[in-house]
C-alpha cells in the first residue's frame, strides 16, 4: 500500500510541474483591434502635428505685418487654433495611455494569478517530497514492484526534486516581471493625469484667448478705440499687476514685478517655474494669515506664544535641533530672536505625531534646514553664507526654488509639482495619511494655475 502511495505522490508531482507550460493569454483578436486602433491614433497624431505646424508657420508670419487691431486679432486666433490642436494631440495620447493601463492592468492581474497559481503548486509538490523523503529504502524494497522498476521511479522522482529550484527561479522571474510592469503602470498613469492636468490649463488660456479676440473684433468693427488706445490700455493694466502688492510672509510685502523678477531669475538656475515659485510663497503667507505666527521665549525647551496673542504653545521649536541654529542666524543678521516671528505648531500642547512650528520668513524654511542651504544659496547669490536672509525677499524667492528643485519640482508636470509641494510642506508626497498634507499641494497649483494666468501672461510683450 505504501509503494502504491508513492506512485500516487508521484503522480501529483508530475501534473504539478506543469503549472510553468501555460502563458498569458492575449486573444488574436484584441491584439489585432489593439494594432488597428495604435495605427490610426498613429495617423491622427501625424495629421494634428501637421496642423499644429501650419498654424505656426501662419502665427510667425502674422506677426511680422503691420501692427493693428486686425493683426493682433489674427495672432490670437491662430494662437487658439495652434492650442487646440495640441489639446486634440494631447487627448489622443491620454486615449493611449488610457489603453495602455488596461492593457498592463490586464497583464499584471495574469501575472499575479499565474504566480500564485505557481505558488500553490510548489507548496503541494513540497509537501509531496516531504512525504516520499518519509519512506525507508527497506519499505520501499520489500514492495511488490522489482528492483528495475524502483530505480526507473526513483530516477524520475530525483529529476522532479532537480526541477524545483528550475521552478523557483520562475517565480522569482514572475515577482521581477510584475514588479516591472506595475512600475511602467505607474509612469503611465502620471502621464496620464500630468496631460489631463495640462489639457484643462490650455482649455482655460483658450477661453481667454478666444473672449480677448472678440473683443478687439468688436472694437475693430464698431470703431470705438484706436490701436493706440487700446495698447495703452494694456500696458496700464500691466503696470497695475507689476505694482501690485505681492504678500509674504512675517516681512513685508513687495511690488509683484519684483516678486516675478527675482522668481524669473531663481526658475532660470533651478528649472522651477516662476509661478509655482510665487505659488508657495502665496500659500505659506495665507496660512500665516489663518495660523499666525509665534514668538520663541524659551531656547531651552523650543516654548513660546502666540505673536498677537500671547497664547501659550508648547514647543514652537524643536530643542536644541532648530533654537540653537535660530539664535545664531537671528544673532548674525542682528535680528533679536524673542522678537521674531516663526510660524506656530498644529497645537498648542505637544503630543507625539503633532509636529513642530518654527519656520522663517515668507520660505518657511526651519533653523536647521535653513542652515543647510545657506552655502548654496551664497553661492548662488554671490555673497556670504552666513549673509543669506530668511526674511530677505530675494533670498528666500530663491530658496523656495532651490528647495523645489531638490524636490522634484523642476520636471515639471501636474504630479511631480505637487508632490514636490506636498513635500514642501510635509517631507511627504501627497497621500492621505494623518497629517494631511495633499490639500497643500492642490491649493499650490490652483494658485500657480491663477498666477500664471492672470498675472504673468498678461505682462507678455509689455
Amino acid at each position: 500500500m505504501k509503494y502504491d502511495k508513492f506512485i500516487f505522490i508521484f503522480v501529483l508531482i508530475l501534473a504539478s510541474s506543469f503549472w510553468l507550460l501555460t502563458s498569458v493569454n492575449v486573444s488574436a483578436l484584441t491584439e489585432a483591434e489593439i494594432q488597428a486602433q495604435e495605427a490610426k491614433w498613429k495617423a491622427e497624431l501625424e495629421a494634428t502635428e501637421k496642423e499644429i505646424a501650419e498654424w505656426e508657420n501662419i502665427l510667425n508670419q502674422t506677426k511680422t505685418g503691420t501692427a493693428s487691431l486686425e493683426r493682433d486679432a489674427a495672432l490670437l486666433n491662430a494662437k487658439i487654433n495652434e492650442a487646440k490642436a495640441f489639446i486634440r494631440k494631447r487627448q489622443i495620447q491620454i486615449n493611449q495611455l488610457t489603453a495602455d493601463i488596461g492593457l498592463k492592468t490586464k497583464t499584471i492581474a495574469e501575472l499575479e494569478e499565474k504566480m500564485n497559481r505557481g505558488k500553490e503548486s510548489l507548496a503541494s509538490i513540497l509537501k509531496s517530497t516531504n512525504e516520499l523523503d518519509s519512506f525507508s529504502l527497506v519499505e520501499v524494497m520489500l514492495s511488490n514492484k522489482n528492483l528495475s522498476q524502483f530505480f526507473e521511479d526513483v530516477d524520475s522522482y530525483n529529476s522532479i526534486k532537480t526541477s524545483l529550484e528550475t521552478q523557483f527561479n520562475e517565480i522569482r522571474y514572475l515577482q521581477a516581471k510584475t514588479d516591472e510592469e506595475r512600475s511602467d503602470l505607474d509612469k503611465k498613469r502620471i502621464a496620464e493625469a500630468d496631460t489631463k492636468a495640462k489639457i484643462e490649463a490650455d482649455k482655460k488660456k483658450v477661453e481667454i484667448d478666444e473672449a480677448e479676440k472678440q473683443r478687439l473684433i468688436n472694437i475693430n468693427k464698431n470703431q470705438e478705440k484706436t490701436y493706440e488706445q487700446v495698447i495703452s490700455e494694456k500696458e496700464k493694466k500691466a503696470a497695475q499687476i507689476r505694482a501690485a502688492l505681492f504678500a509674504l510672509r512675517d516681512t513685508e510685502g513687495i511690488a509683484f514685478g519684483d516678486a516675478l523678477k527675482y522668481a524669473t531669475l531663481a526658475s532660470q538656475k533651478t528649472g522651477v517655474r516662476p509661478a509655482l515659485i510665487l505659488a508657495i510663497l502665496t500659500q505659506e503667507s495665507d496660512l500665516g494669515k489663518n495660523q499666525g505666527s509665534c514668538l520663541v521665549n524659551n531656547l531651552d525647551t523650543g516654548d513660546g506664544a502666540g505673536k498677537n496673542t500671547g497664547t501659550f504653545f508648547e514647543q514652537v521649536m524643536k530643542a536644541p535641533r532648530d533654537t540653537v541654529p535660530f539664535k545664531n542666524i537671528t544673532e548674525r543678521l542682528g535680528k533679536d530672536w524673542k522678537m521674531t516671528p516663526v510660524s506656530c505648531p498644529p497645537g498648542k500642547v505637544y503630543v507625539s505625531g503633532r509636529g513642530f512650528g518654527g519656520g522663517m520668513g515668507p520660505s518657511q524654511f526651519i533653523p536647521s534646514t535653513w542652515e543647510l542651504f545657506k552655502n548654496k544659496l551664497g553661492g548662488v547669490l554671490g555673497i556670504k553664507p552666513d549673509n543669506v536672509n530668511p526674511w530677505n525677499p530675494e533670498h528666500a524667492i530663491l530658496a523656495t526654488a532651490v528647495y523645489m528643485a531638490d524636490l522634484g519640482a523642476s520636471s515639471g508636470g501636474y504630479t511631480a509639482e505637487r508632490n514636490a509641494a506636498c513635500r514642501y510642506y510635509s517631507g511627504r508626497a501627497c497621500d492621505n495619511k494623518a497629517p494631511a498634507n495633499s490639500f497643500y499641494g492642490t491649493q499650490v497649483l490652483a494658485k500657480a494655475e491663477n498666477i500664471q494666468l492672470m498675472m504673468i501672461d498678461p505682462l507678455e510683450g509689455f
